[in-house]
């Protein structure tokens, strides 16, 4: 079988480079920064797009996605496909091989034992990973030799392209990471901050949440590059002060993120030392709802698990009425503009893949008040709904950012109008998208009742995203707090169409079986608040050629074709 939107054609990553550089490392120096600084660089250990995006500087997977969506061979010699024999008849396994002569930066041979090593570390089943979605519906991977690594599936994949792409997927070296499976993986402090790579940078120097150092990686295998010599990735601050770095002062080549209120952007932009560019994506701004109880009374290990629902948010009538309650035309007018959409969906895109419901885009006080009067949840005195003693009191939490507290203050407002006491956190990014399983502050330990982030996936097939959220994926302790499935969601029925779409072929279908899936934990539960359909915004100086700005990958996917503009 062959379905033109499941097994693209593969184009060579070579034909979107500029022309050879004439000598690695003439340009010098780079300067990147993001306001979010990086605290890791192990993406099997972080969920945070800055950890990934610093990681793919150094680690890299066996083929990306380019910036219209298609599938670009990295490591590998080509993609897989039914065409050229990749993808077995029975859509059963696919068969990567190695380019040929591929060196890790300490100059030892990438093999297919490291490929093979990599899904082992991410499926161990006494560890957490992040990106275990990716590997969804393996039964196994093994090496055919030394340069061909086969990846079983338990059932027909037609899309089998989860594994060892894009750049939540990259391989990482069995010999640097052998002693760090399992439980033991957080613990390999060394590896997990400065990974050897393939990529076209290696780690001088890592001072997490602060400054990372790298240098051209000299057994890269295009020998005319990295075009620079060295490269500072600069965490921390504010996207105020990273915009300006690049736009008005030219401090900076490239600024990430750069989340701020349109009118910011622009007159910014007319320091003339860069530019704003944005494009759209899957990327969506969502409030995150916990089906479990993080009350700090509980003992710690059960706070926030299946063990102790919540008291109030497990009933879907107070979901739908924060929903109803939140005007999301007035969020993007103020937060994004021309870069934002208001969205009812945790998947915005590609088209085929949206649900379009629209209920949730007309802010409606009056029926969320109503729907809490039909359930039961009374005013009191004070004005706070409460039923059978439990009181409607929720912490909302998010990361530090001027446009998500300026959000924050709205909501709140909103759902204090409907009978809610609101009290507002927000953490530092470095540590709220850290995830360190220590600290009580990240995003996938959510000790707080509710939530607001962005999120998006790789490449333009949700599968595994919408795996993300399968009862299995729930972080919790064993996990070392790692998963996706941040809101604790559990619905069997859930799981099963996530497991009926990793085995089906035709395109229609497994539209359908997406949309079904979006609105299970968004327009039908409200287990996930969709708000905005962000689109990516970087600032790029006028002195940076090749960059390629990629909605669809990690925003330094094509780091080595960078070049200074003389």
């Amino acid at each position: 079988m062959k379905t033109k939107s499941l097994l693209l054609g593969a184009v060579t990553a070579m034909s979107l480079a500029p022309a050879a550089f004439a000598e690695r490392g003439a340009d010098g120096h780079v300067n990147v920064i993001y306001w979010q600084a990086p605290s890791i660089l192990n993406p099997y250990l972080s969920g945070g797009t800055k950890d990934l995006d610093a990681s793919a500087v150094v680690i890299e997977p066996l083929g990306r996605y380019d910036q219209d969506g298609n599938l670009v061979p990295y490591l590998a010699t080509e993609i897989p496909t039914l065409e050229n024999g990749g993808v077995s008849a029975d859509l059963t396994s696919i068969t990567w091989k190695l380019k040929p002569g591929l060196l890790w930066s300490d100059g030892s041979p990438l093999t297919s034992a490291d490929v093979v090593f990599t899904a082992e570390y991410c499926m161990h089943p006494e560890g957490g990973c992040a990106q275990l979605a990716k590997f969804e519906g393996v039964d196994k991977v093994e090496a055919i030799d030394d340069l061909s690594v086969k990846v079983t599936f338990k059932e027909a994949k037609p899309n089998p392209y989860g594994p060892f792409m894009g750049a939540q997927a990259p391989i990482i070296q069995k010999a640097q990471f052998a002693e760090c499976l399992g439980a033991k993986a957080p613990e390999c402090t060394s590896a997990n901050f400065g990974p050897i790579g393939t990529g076209a940078f290696r780690v001088t120097e890592f001072r997490p949440n602060d400054v990372i150092s790298f240098e051209a990686n000299p057994n890269y295998r295009d020998a005319a590059k990295p075009a620079f010599a060295t490269m500072t990735l600069k965490g921390g601050g504010d996207a105020t002060a990273a915009a300006r770095s690049v736009l008005e002062t030219g401090e900076f080549d490239l600024a990430w993120n750069l989340q701020l209120a349109p009118d910011v952007l622009a007159n910014m932009a007319k320091g003339g030392k860069g530019e704003a560019r944005s494009g759209f994506g899957s990327l969506v701004e969502r409030i995150m709802v916990n089906m479990t109880n993080p009350d700090p009374a509980l003992p710690e290990g059960e706070r926030s698990t299946a063990k102790h629902p919540h008291p109030f948010l497990s009933d879907v009538a107070v979901r739908q009425a924060l929903s109803l309650a939140i005007d999301r035309p007035l969020l993007v007018e103020i937060g994004y503009g021309q870069a934002g959409r208001p969205t009812c969906d945790l998947v915005p895109a590609p088209a085929i893949y949206v649900s379009g419901r629209t209920e949730c885009m007309t802010q409606d006080l009056a029926g969320a008040n109503k729907l809490l009067d039909d359930a039961g949840w009374a005013r009191g005195a004070d004005g706070v709904r409460a039923k059978d003693g439990v009181r409607l009191k929720m912490l909302y939490q998010t990361s530090t950012n001027a446009v998500r507290q300026d959000f924050q203050a709205l909501i709140k407002q909103w759902w204090e109008e409907i009978g809610f006491e609101v009290e507002l956190r927000n953490v530092s990014a470095s540590v709220f998208f850290g995830g360190d399983p220590g600290s009580p502050d990240t995003f996938q330990k959510f000790y707080a009742d509710v939530q607001m982030y962005a999120n998006n996936f790789d490449g333009t097939d949700p599968e595994a995203y919408m795996a993300a959220q399968t009862c299995d994926k729930a972080p919790r302790p064993e996990t070392q707090w790692q998963g996706e499935n941040i809101s604790r969601v559990c619905i069997p029925e859930y799981d099963a169409k996530v497991a009926e779409l990793g085995k089906t072929g035709d395109v229609a279908k497994r539209a359908e079986l997406v949309k079904e899936l979006n609105n299970m934990v968004t327009n039908d539960s409200h287990m996930i608040i969709p708000l905005v359909d962000r689109g990516r915004v970087t600032g790029v100086s006028n002195t940076l050629g090749g960059f390629v700005l990629n909605t669809w990958d990690s925003e330094l996917w094509n780091i080595a074709d960078w070049t200074r503009i003389k």
